[in-house]
């Protein structure tokens, strides 16, 4: 056999390891295993959670700098934009509540706070108050500035607070720079939004929140007020120029000058709310050197938790304060009046010896804010008045006689006929005296609010009226009292009217002792 040349073997081998030579190159080629990344998120989550960023982004920037201060004629106001679902103005007038006005639909709540009165601007008024007529015109020119204002400001402040937070989440500056457009955008159909809604009539139709819920039933609604905006614009007027006139008159007022041992009582009721009469009263307990106060009730207006920072000023009136619940005035109004210093609350017969008197009084049993009447509230202002008579003889039997008794009803009062000397009481907004069967002496003090926020309801303004009792410190009786009568909204005197016991000299009748006019920068009506 013949053998085959070495050449040609080889030529051979080769051919049988191609295949395998093929394979082992082709295994070589093949891709390699490609590493598995995490599945991507959806787009529409992705959407959400750039929106989400945005709003935060955009909240956070009208929070930090979204905000303008600026003054509304005589007020400090801050303006403010705040996301909200339903929209809307909303005008805060610290402590007294808010106003809301349905003025547009959109993502945003526009936000007014009314800080504070600017003294200055305030008392420019007072100085001259014919710039009342342009007063509507100046509001309206400082709220279009200072909602222009607002605009510019919010428009940066959402748009920096969309982009920094987007910047800060992505860490990709087109991702932040589409958070920033997307808030611009949002921002603009949000003002849009408001424009194409705007309602200027929602100013008609306000809603109110805390004490300014009761502010339609005391000053009338703000439709009368737009339909009557003459009368209302008086009002207005005799409203910012009543209180420093006001305060001028009680600094003249002419005080007696009794024997240096007699006691001064200064008789106050019916204040309802009117902050305006704890500078009254300050001024008249430095004017006539008043001992004691004593308030036979209705302080208060609705008798609220949210009322009782009006009574802080009590402290610091320079006399101690008696004091007597009335129908106004409620228990929550009484607990916080325990807790002030210099303050003595008298309820259910119990007495206390302030300023070298003995008083003793009961808290009017009916709490009717509203104004409503009761079924049976006669009857029971009848036996509040006996059961502060039963107490009276208590005291009296155990040695202790009271000197002054109080209660804010006088059918409640009268009840205590024949059981002490001296009874005051409130209530109905105008001063009495009356000599009872038994001889005591009820003495009615009229309202030391001039009926509070109620002045403007009838034709002519309540007076702020007040008394002064000078008692004998040896007999505890009374010598005489001076009627305070101050001019109430909008007119402009003060009298003091002297009256003398008949026992101190008989057959004497009161007559007014002096009148002390103030003037007036402004001509006032006609009093009745």
């Amino acid at each position: 056999m013949a053998r085959v040349p070495v050449a040609a073997r080889n030529v051979v081998n080769r051919i049988r390891r191609t295949p395998r030579a093929l394979a082992r190159q082709y295994r070589t080629r093949r891709p390699h295993p490609t590493v598995e990344l995490a599945p991507q998120p959806h787009p529409w989550t992705r959407a959400l959670g750039l929106v989400t960023v945005v709003v935060v982004g955009a909240w956070l920037g009208l929070l930090i700098v979204g905000n303008v201060r600026t003054p509304v004629g005589p007020m400090n106001t801050t303006m403010t934009l705040r996301p909200s679902l339903t929209g809307g103005t909303k005008i805060n007038v610290s402590p007294l509540g808010a106003l809301h006005l349905d003025s547009h639909v959109a993502p945003v709540r526009l936000d007014v706070n009314v800080d504070q009165l600017d003294p200055v601007r305030s008392q420019a008024i007072v100085d001259h108050p014919e710039r009342l007529s342009g007063l509507q015109d100046e509001v309206s020119q400082d709220v279009e500035h200072g909602t222009l204002d607002l605009a510019l400001r919010s428009c940066v402040a959402v748009v920096s607070g969309a982009t920094a937070l987007g910047l800060a989440v992505y860490r990709r500056p087109r991702r932040a720079l589409a958070a920033g457009g997307l808030a611009f955008t949002l921002l603009a159909a949000s003002g849009g939004t408001a424009f194409a809604t705007w309602n200027p009539d929602s100013v008609l139709e306000p809603k109110f929140s805390g004490l300014l819920s009761s502010a339609p039933s005391l000053v009338g609604n703000a439709r009368s007020i737009v339909t009557e905006f003459d009368v209302y614009q008086k009002e207005l007027a005799r409203l910012v120029t009543n209180v420093t006139k006001l305060y001028d008159a009680t600094s003249t007022l002419p005080a007696y000058a009794p024997d240096p041992t007699t006691i001064r009582v200064l008789h106050v009721s019916d204040i309802h709310l009117n902050p305006a009469s704890w500078k009254i009263i300050a001024s008249l307990v430095d004017q006539y050197k008043v001992n004691v106060i004593v308030d036979s009730g209705d302080t208060m207006d609705h008798g609220t938790a949210a009322e009782n920072g009006f009574l802080d000023p009590i402290e610091d009136l320079g006399a101690p304060y008696v004091w007597v619940r009335g129908n106004h005035d409620s228990l929550t109004t009484q607990r916080y009046l325990q807790g002030l210093k210099n303050v003595h609350v008298l309820d259910d017969g119990r007495a206390a010896t302030v300023a070298g008197l003995r008083f003793a009084g009961i808290g009017d049993p009916q709490f009717t804010p509203d104004r409503t009447n009761k079924p049976g509230a006669e009857q029971s202002q009848e036996l509040a008045g006996a059961r502060l008579a039963s107490a009276l003889r208590e005291q009296r039997t155990a040695g202790r006689p009271v000197d002054i008794a109080v209660a804010h009803e006088p059918s409640a009062a009268r009840e205590v006929d024949g059981e002490v000397p001296l009874v005051l009481a409130g209530h109905v907004h105008h001063n009495e005296m009356e000599i009872l069967k038994h001889g005591t002496r009820l003495r009615i003090e009229g309202s030391t609010g001039g009926s509070g926020l109620r002045a403007v309801e009838g034709k002519y303004p309540d007076p702020i009226e007040a008394s002064i009792l000078y008692m004998d410190r040896d007999t505890r009786r009374l010598q005489a009292w001076d009627e305070i009568k101050l001019g109430g909204l909008g007119l402009t005197t003060a009298e003091v009217s002297r009256h003398l016991p008949a026992e101190n000299q008989p057959g004497a009748t009161p007559s007014p002792s002096s009148t002390s006019p103030t003037p007036s920068p402004t001509a006032s009506p006609t009093a009745p």
